[in-house]
């Protein structure tokens, strides 16, 4: 198996480019969807582009009617049932997907929690690693038989895997919880999924990327107080935007970009951001002063079969066993 330098390549896309931008000229007449959270923030401009090239979009939701009502305005998408700590929804997801014989050309693995509250779900698993990574571990590990031949998955991770690696000695924290770094813990473990199914999906040609969207304002910063925000140098005292914060329309563009670009083609695995392959960084690189590129244990293959085979363990699923 051939690994992906991860470093950038030069795409002439960068930070402010926008979905509809870098999918210009696509054509996904015929093509088939799926994208966890695709109704709000970054997921309903990705639904939006996709759909605009020519795609059917399946978007999978926790509040069924709060995602139609979302999506009222854009043809070409239905809404299912499905909420991603749930694994017997997930499950019964898959299985009404699997009925319907048809095959999955594009799934982005969209949805995601940040910073909750200290959450225990299932059989008390902390709730940001349960929602974000085994959700969608299961959920693609069940649809795996509906995964076409030559499909893209996409993952979505964040600059927040800087805050933590995969902590195997306290996986679920139960020595002490901290938000932001059971967060990181997850966002890693989001990365490693990508490399990994990238590997066990090579002789079918299916390609997995991780993606950083960016610094967007949308509703996945619900969980923040407003102190913690100006604490974190985001906005002021009164509320006021001190960041340059993406639009959802340009947080959208790199995941629609490792969905779609065939610039791509053979470089699955790899971790992107601002539309184009991340640089490594150093494990020990700082997060208060290093704003890009992908730390060396995200990308690690040995971190990603152990979690792999750890997921597969807690989940109850493997596709590949």
């Amino acid at each position: 198996m051939t690994t992906t330098a991860q470093h950038k390549i030069g795409t002439g896309f960068g930070a402010t480019s926008t979905a509809a931008e870098v999918i210009a000229g696509i054509d996904l007449t015929g093509k088939l969807a799926l994208v966890t959270g695709g109704y709000s923030g970054i997921g309903i401009e990705t639904t939006r582009a996709l759909v605009g090239a020519g795609a059917h979009v399946i978007v999978p939701a926790r509040r069924v009617d709060t995602a139609r009502e979302a999506l009222s305005d854009i043809p070409n998408v239905e809404v299912d049932a499905l909420d991603l700590g749930d694994l017997d929804s997930v499950k019964a997801f898959a299985e009404r997907f699997l009925a319907t014989g048809r095959t999955l050309d594009l799934v982005i693995n969209n949805a995601g929690v940040m910073a909750c509250p200290e959450t225990r779900i299932g059989p008390g698993w902390e709730a940001q690693f349960a929602t974000n990574h085994l959700g969608h571990f299961a959920l693609v590990n069940r649809l795996w038989p509906a995964v076409a031949d030559g499909a893209r998955v996409v993952a979505l991770s964040s600059r927040g895997h800087f805050f933590s690696p995969i902590r195997w000695d306290d996986l679920q924290f139960e020595q002490g919880y901290e938000k932001w770094a059971a967060y990181g813990q997850a966002k890693t473990a989001n990365v490693l999924f990508a490399k990994k199914l990238n590997e066990l999906g090579a002789d079918r040609n299916v390609q997995a990327f991780a993606v950083h969207p960016g610094g967007i304002w949308t509703p996945l910063q619900r969980h923040l107080s407003r102190e913690e925000m100006v604490e974190r140098g985001w906005i002021d005292q009164d509320g006021n935007l001190l960041v340059k914060f993406k639009t959802p329309e340009q947080g959208a563009a790199t995941t629609v970009f490792a969905a779609t670009s065939p610039q791509l083609d053979g470089l699955g695995g790899v971790y992107l951001e601002d539309c184009d392959l991340a640089d490594a960084v150093p494990v020990d690189a700082d997060p208060a002063t290093t704003w890009a590129g992908v730390k060396a244990y995200a990308i690690d293959p040995e971190q990603a079969d152990r979690l792999w085979t750890l997921s597969a363990e807690l989940t109850g699923v493997n596709a590949f066993a």
